[in-house]
């Protein structure tokens, strides 16, 4: 069985985004450069996003019925901007179950709490309420 760390590697990321494709190949087949370089963008962060989640998933053992375990996975990726040619970071986050809205207050699980104190603490003040 594979492990979380295993499963954001580049090599089934890369599958992961080149199945994405193959799927809208399509799609990809219609854009301009532009767009497909955003598609491609697009397509890589919900491949983490749905790697993370199975990451996370292994080896949980399943919750009593009724009993909402609460998850959250943090991604910090090194991202290589071509065009400027500097490296940044780029932060993916995930959540189980999907964060819920009730009137202005979001439920959330202690460890879904601590994962978005963690994310506003690596938010600079000029990009906060962006």
């Amino acid at each position: 069985m594979s492990t979380a760390d295993q499963l954001l590697a580049d090599a089934p990321l890369g599958a992961a985004v080149a199945a994405l494709a193959e799927r809208n190949r399509h799609h990809l087949e219609q854009m301009t450069d532009a767009e497909r370089e955003d598609a491609l963008r697009h397509w890589h962060d919900l491949a983490v996003a749905v790697l993370t989640a199975a990451g996370a998933a292994l080896g949980v053992d399943d919750a009593v019925e009724g009993d909402a375990q609460g998850r959250a996975v943090i991604v910090l990726e090194d991202v290589i901007l071509e065009d400027a040619g500097e490296a940044q970071v780029a932060v993916h986050a995930s959540f189980f179950p999907q964060l819920e809205d009730r009137g202005g207050e979001v439920l959330v699980t202690p460890a879904q709490a601590a994962a978005l104190e963690l994310l506003e603490a690596m938010t600079p003040e000029d990009e906060e309420g962006v």
